[in-house]
């Protein structure tokens, strides 16, 4: 399969951050950028906020007859300053944040650089320790009124990069270990964030092409790869099956937690960095920006100028596409293509009897009470206000990572329409717990993934808090 199939993912990662909306230098929110895949320099002070220089993903091969490999793609952004200068009438040349030329705002700014490394065809067997470097430089363009005359200077710059890529191997329960590493080798020290953001690999991510073996899934591997997937360990980098559902000869490490075979929305017409925002959100939202807004992000960065024009330009019929399409939940998916699933968003869903009330009533449903309502978990009765222990099982959220283990609080116990019961929670460390009752926002987990405490662990737990 080509790489190219799955680099609409790739650079959707590579890109994930790279400017937020508004999409103006001046926002707040793009005074601190590149929230993902960071390798920091390791000299990196603790005034500099460096991010960590490494990162590690282990993944599971299947080795077929014959000489495996595997080909590493290591993609990154390299930051480019972009510094723009004003010629004086002296005609010395200063450094200055905006330049207006014949009414069009000129910025500095930081760009970004696409770089990507290969090292092809890896043996599986032997351990590969490399370096790699990506040099530095400096351009410099005139800028230009409309008479044609120089009135300033872009200047971009960008500093040379190092970076060490290790790769080993270990055979396990008949499978292959693949552990490819990467780590920044900067050898100057970064005392400011500037410096260290300067000097750091942006968006770092891999792409692994195997050759004569599979890669395994490790979020639904086969029973007899199940042990072996468990002990994969990963290290700010995350393992999943790229490309088309079915096949195994490519993997995606990101910087962001997956799921296998994943896809850009056939809906989406383009790219809109803002870490994950719902595109048709965005989109009204970009149209509402005043015109001088719009100016001022087309001139903020390239990538930012597609955005706006884009925008700008989209039809009615453009827009109803972001709105998506609901298909029938309960229609199973085709194993080879057939008729499109049936645009169901004009057919009423099934009414159930609310006695004269509103659906969104309460009264619609008076035989539900989640404050009141209760569930036995282990032989003891959970309801509002029992302190719990989190063990989150269903991988449903990234967050639950850090879930577990903790004390939660329940808050209530509700049941679905499909007779399943979901227990909500705020965490007791959480320092904003108040305010998630306040706003009635709260965590939802299974029965299954809690451990009620018991009355002594709930007694010395409350003393404890008190204390």
């Amino acid at each position: 399969m080509s790489l190219d199939q799955v680099r609409s993912i790739a650079d959707a990662i590579l890109y994930e951050g790279y400017l937020l909306y508004p999409y103006r230098a001046s926002s707040h929110k793009n005074r601190s950028r590149w929230q993902f895949g960071v390798l920091g320099p390791p000299n990196a002070t603790a005034a500099s906020f460096g991010e960590q220089p490494g990162m590690e993903t282990q993944c599971l091969l299947a080795p077929r007859p014959g000489p495996a490999a595997v080909t590493v793609h290591l993609r990154f952004l390299q930051l480019q300053v972009r510094e723009v200068r004003s010629t004086g009438v002296d005609g010395v040349e200063r450094p200055v944040d905006q330049l207006t030329v014949d009414g069009v705002p000129v910025l500095s700014w930081d760009e970004a650089v696409e770089r990507e490394v290969v090292l092809a065809a890896v043996p599986l067997g032997d351990p590969t320790d490399t370096v790699h470097e990506v040099p530095g430089g400096e351009d410099s363009e005139p800028v230009t009124d409309a008479r044609g005359a120089v009135v300033g200077r872009i200047v971009r710059r960008r500093l040379p990069l190092a970076f060490r890529i290790r790769t080993r191997t270990v055979v396990d329960d008949g499978f292959v270990r693949l552990s490819v590493a990467v780590r920044n080798e900067h050898p100057e020290q970064a005392a400011t964030k500037d410096a260290a953001i300067r000097a750091s690999l942006i968006g770092a991510h891999l792409l692994l092409r195997s050759h004569d073996a599979e890669f395994v899934s490790l979020l639904e591997p086969p029973a007899g790869a199940a042990a072996a997937a468990g002990r994969c360990r990963q290290s700010r980098c995350w393992p999943v099956l790229a490309g088309p559902k079915g096949t195994t000869d490519v993997l995606l490490g990101a910087p962001i937690i997956l799921y296998d075979h994943p896809e850009v929305a056939e809906q989406s017409p383009g790219a809109l960095f803002d870490s994950t925002e719902i595109d048709e959100i965005l989109t009204l939202r970009v149209m509402t920006m005043t015109e001088a807004e719009k100016a001022e992000a087309r001139a903020t960065d390239p990538r930012a100028r597609e955005i706006i024009d884009r925008c700008d330009g989209m039809s009615p019929a453009g827009l109803q596409q972001l709105h998506g399409l609901l298909r029938d939940p309960y229609r199973p998916e085709p194993a080879a293509p057939v008729e499109p699933a049936a645009d169901v968003r004009d057919v009423e869903p099934a009414a159930f009897d609310t006695a004269g009330a509103p659906w969104w009533d309460p009264a619609a449903d008076a035989s539900a009470r989640p404050e009141s309502d209760a569930v036995v978990i282990d032989g003891l009765r959970v309801a509002k206000g029992s302190l719990v222990r989190v063990h989150p099982s269903r991988r449903a959220d990234a967050q639950d990572l850090f879930f577990a283990g903790q004390v939660a609080r329940v808050t209530a116990v509700l049941s679905d329409v499909d007779g399943g019961t979901h227990v909500a929670l705020v965490l007791v460390d959480d320092p904003a717990s108040d305010l998630h009752d306040w706003y009635g926002r709260y965590f939802y987990f299974a029965p299954d993934e809690l451990t009620p405490l018991t009355v002594q662990e709930t007694a010395r737990h409350r003393e404890e808090n008190r204390s």
